[in-house]
């Protein structure tokens, strides 16, 4: 789809897989979930916030690689319900994959707490 098609401009334009990571806020985030546990390379990470793994069932195990996950969710969230959060992360570290897991107590939004810790994440995750 088209952010396979992304990520493939984006190693053409001699982005390295390594440097590249997928994120995305609710919906968007279980597209990052679902397409980036189906790259052939190893990407940078995963950023999935408020959000769950869509059709876990379907997903061939250990058959890709699993880049290293954020997650943060928001106990008092009513469209995203906190449970599926939690499901997907006990999903992800079935398939061995390295979940940095969050919540806070908030709804279906971002916090200036959650900020600080997707930035020390990324730092980590891109680190030089």
């Amino acid at each position: 789809g088209q952010i396979n098609d992304f990520i493939r401009r984006e190693m053409e334009r001699g982005i390295k897989p390594q440097r590249i990571i997928l994120a995305g806020f609710s919906q968007g985030g279980a597209i990052a979930l679902y397409t980036g546990l189906r790259q052939n390379q190893p990407l940078a990470g995963i950023m999935a916030l408020s959000t769950y793994m869509p059709l876990m069932a379907s997903h061939e195990s250990g058959s890709h690689h699993c880049p290293p996950v954020f997650m943060a969710h928001g106990l008092h969230d009513d469209i995203v319900n906190y449970r599926y959060g939690v499901q997907s992360r006990l999903w992800l570290q079935q398939q061995n994959c390295q979940v940095d897991w969050h919540d806070y107590p908030m709804a279906h939004s971002v916090c200036m707490e959650e900020i600080a810790d997707i930035r020390q994440w990324l730092l980590k995750v891109l680190a030089v």
